[in-house]
């Protein structure tokens, strides 16, 4: 090989990466000289006629110039330096020349393509990507279902959303209604489509694909595209005009909660720059660990990953009434190169892994059997679900969805478990059981109103204590009370952070051993009225728990505090859970009267006995019976569950909290109360605290005219064995003693509750008790062998207590069950 030669090669090479230092262009005589002395050489000769890639492992043996924008283009002949992007995609050093050249026609396209790169971008703004970014030719795929083929678009097509969708092959896309012959799905698909679907094709990619006007990029604005797997290059990602990249990033940093125009307000899925702490929010630029788990080729790269993920998760919280297939992600896939295809494909295996995590296609959707979420693959199972409540309905809507045959088995002659409204009050939905929704950011239950159309009323946060003979207490005193009462509990947070402290002891125990401390060490004396509205605290935390605090563990009380918990507004969902609840049940096979009393699941088949005697046989079993019921040994297990297991379910409590509903004639406390959803009772010593604490509005618009009350602590075990009139009575006392300066009307209608008498509930929700910790939840909420599984409220270590946790219990075992 002549010096010339070499010496050009190494120009090639420097003036992608040190363009301050190339060596100067030979004249015009030199390079005829040369190319004189290469035709003498029957060797050079040949060998000029073309040369391979030079990138390792190309399997490009004649390489073809996609660009064609220099004049001098080597198309597929001889180039000094060809320049890879993948194994089917490379441009001649003339055309690198052509752009990347000051005095050649292409440089102010390529400089004014670096200027908006660099002003939106984080990555390098090279040749390469240029090329990538604006010159490679999109590929689309024929829509007719027996074609499919692959065809690359000429260098002038802009690709849309709209050609994607429609495409056909031979179409011509300046009249997208004509085309070029009937036959042209006949002419064979380009040989390099092949090469796409292989592991080693995606390993020689030069540069990740990043995404043109992803539907993603109004949710992202705070972020580089270029780090989410969008391009820099696109108005739709642009940041704001005339500031550098710094003050633009610490400006976004600013204002986190970025609204998309159109969007639920509670619909927040992606994790703000230097945002933390919101439950069910991803970060857009990281995988999260079971994502590197499912998809570890992507761990030193998740550039595409990040890409198609984000793709996803938009497009379904744009529109989450209908589930999101591959077909309707396709389109929006926008990138240049083959690069294109292959995101095609990963992206049906990114939006099936997404779809079997609940993380769309989730919710109240009902899919037909031709239409079931899951490849085919996942049809071959059979699941008995033990309990109809929030948590087995969750799990049957979503196997049901993914094709799974699915049976649940209940006992009550009602579905709902936890879930129980009274719809016999005039006008307005009262829950017997759950009917507030405490953080709405991300909520699923937020997700499936927005689905159903429903509306929730935001609770405000005025709550007037009213004290026994009438009188409204001074807000300073309930703040002042509120501040000590956070105090106590701030000190017991440092309490168990010292590792020498290996007892625990209950929470009651050791706040009432930190109030005297405080006394004491203080001298600071609190009035008779101050030490009332200290016990309405104890009494509102005592609601938290489910329990007296004598049997709460004052280490692991708010153990679920240490997880991002769910953000926003608290609501009454003022249609009652039971309309969510009854729409996830359509559809699914249900039986009623049916309680499990065995699961044996030592063969091959699990059989699961029912009172009746009647034995049913399944492949898998998942038990969402409420933590009450195991701990009595409700269902016998064969094998029997283990000791470790044992230990967990006992470990935790199962709270009661009861309720009373009133129907008045006329709403007598609109005066006192002023518009409030809810007023407080300061309980007139700590023996009645817990009876009646707080009363709850129940129409927030004013006409009906209903309150509910709780019924919490040692309050439970007082009107146990009363009978529902005593208990109304004692209720109407408490009443009129807040309202002493007006009458209070008797109720035409009232309820009372009976969790703890319910045989086939037992409790309100689960607690940690003294000695406990909050890994219990996860030990009662590991599988057996890949066979029996379990899910409910008791069950989630993140969201214990509520029907959020329990459906989101139902959706994480329906995974684990389809990925078994």
């Amino acid at each position: 090989m002549s010096t010339g030669r070499v010496r050009t090669k190494k120009k090639a090479c420097s003036s992608e990466h040190s363009p301050d230092s190339l060596p100067l262009r030979s004249s015009g005589r030199q390079v005829k000289k040369k190319a004189a002395e290469a035709t003498d050489d029957d060797d050079d000769a040949s060998e000029k006629k073309y040369r391979k890639c030079e990138k390792a492992g190309c399997t490009a043996t004649c390489p073809v110039c996609f660009a064609s924008a220099a004049e001098r283009c080597a198309k597929n002949g001889y180039t000094s330096r060809w320049y890879h992007l993948s194994c089917g995609e490379h441009f001649c050093n003339e055309c690198f020349d052509h752009y990347y050249r000051s005095h050649k026609d292409g440089y102010e396209k390529y400089t004014a393509w670096k200027r908006i790169w660099t002003s939106n971008g984080k990555s390098e703004p090279s040749p390469k990507a240029f090329m990538a970014d604006q010159q490679l030719p999109y590929w689309v795929q024929c829509t007719k279902p027996e074609c499919g083929k692959w065809r690359q678009l000429t260098k002038e097509i802009q690709l849309t959303p709209q050609i994607a969708k429609t495409y056909r092959c031979g179409m011509k896309l300046n009249n997208s209604t004509k085309t070029e012959g009937s036959d042209q799905c006949s002419m064979p698909e380009d040989l390099r489509v092949a090469e796409v679907s292989d592991h080693w094709w995606y390993s020689m990619l030069i540069l990740p694909p990043l995404l043109k006007d992803s539907v993603a990029a109004p949710f992202l604005a705070a972020y580089y595209p270029d780090c989410v797997g969008m391009s820099p290059s696109c108005t739709s990602t642009n940041r704001l005009p005339g500031e550098s990249n710094l003050v633009k990033l610490e400006h976004l940093k600013s204002v986190p909660n970025l609204t998309v125009a159109g969007l639920n307000k509670y619909f927040q899925p992606f994790y703000q720059p230097n945002e933390c702490g919101k439950a069910l929010c991803v970060r857009p630029d990281v995988m999260e660990l079971d994502e590197l788990y499912e998809f570890p080729e992507y761990s030193r790269d998740p550039t595409m990953y990040l890409a198609l993920r984000n793709l996803i998760l938009a497009l379904w919280y744009t529109n989450c009434k209908e589930a999101l297939t591959p077909q309707k992600c396709i389109h929006h896939i926008i990138v240049r190169g083959l690069v294109r295809i292959r995101c095609v494909q990963e992206m049906e295996r990114i939006l099936y892994f997404m779809t079997r995590k609940g993380l769309i296609n989730t919710g109240i959707l009902s899919v037909s059997p031709d239409q079931y979420l899951l490849p085919k693959e996942y049809h071959n199972k059979s699941v008995i679900i033990v309990g109809a409540g929030a948590a087995g309905l969750a799990a049957a809507r979503q196997l049901h969805n993914f094709g799974i045959k699915v049976i649940i088995l209940e006992a009550k002659d009602r579905i709902g478990g936890r879930v129980w409204d009274d719809k016999t009050f005039t006008g307005v939905t009262v829950g017997r059981g759950a009917q507030i929704v405490n953080g709405c950011v991300n909520n699923p239950v937020a997700l499936m109103c927005e689905q159903l159309g429903i509306k929730m009323h935001k609770l405000g946060e005025k709550c007037d204590l009213i004290q026994e003979g009438g009188r409204i207490t001074d807000p300073t005193i309930d703040k002042r009370m509120d501040f000590h009462f956070n105090a106590i509990l701030d000190v017991v947070s440092e309490w168990r952070k010292d590792k020498t402290q290996h007892q625990d002891v209950p929470l009651g125990e050791k706040i009432q051993e930190i109030y005297k401390a405080f006394i004491q060490e203080s001298g600071i004396q609190f009035s008779e009225l101050e030490e009332k509205v200290l016990q309405f605290h104890l009494s509102n935390l005592e609601y938290a728990c489910g329990s007296n605090l004598s049997q709460v563990s004052a280490r692991s009380w708010d153990h679920n505090e240490f997880f991002a918990q769910f953000a926003g507004d608290h609501t009454l969902l003022t249609v009652g859970y039971s309309t969510v609840i009854d729409t996830l049940a359509e559809g699914l096979d249900i039986r009623l009267n049916f309680p499990v009393q065995s699961i044996d699941y030592s063969g091959e088949e699990v059989q699961v006995t029912t009172a009746d005697g009647t034995v049913w046989r399944t492949q898998k079993v998942l038990v969402t019976v409420p933590l009450a019921l195991l701990q009595k040994n409700a269902i016998q297990f064969n094998p029997p569950l283990s000791e470790k297991k044992i230990k967990a379910i006992n470990s935790l409590g199962a709270g009661v909290i009861e309720k009373i509903a009133l129907q008045f004639p006329y709403r007598f406390w609109d005066s006192k109360i002023q518009g409030a959803d809810f007023f407080g009772h300061v309980p007139p010593n700590s023996s009645q605290r817990g009876l009646f604490s707080v009363f709850y509005d129940m129409d927030p618009e004013g006409k009906q005219s209903i309150l509910m009350s709780v019924v919490t602590g040692d309050a439970v075990t007082t009107i146990k064995n009363l009978d529902d009139k005593q208990v109304l009575q004692q209720c109407m006392t408490v009443l009129r003693e807040l309202f002493k300066e007006q009458e209070v009307p008797d109720p035409v209608k009232f309820f009372v509750t009976r969790w703890s008498k319910d045989p086939w509930l037992q409790m309100a929700y689960s607690f940690v008790k003294t000695g406990g910790s909050g890994e219990a939840y996860d030990i009662i909420a590991e599988d057996i062998q890949g066979t029996i599984f379990f899910a409910g409220e008791a069950t989630n270590r993140h969201f214990p207590q509520t029907v959020t946790g329990a459906y989101l219990s139902g959706v994480r075992e329906a995974s684990k069950i389809a990925a078994f």
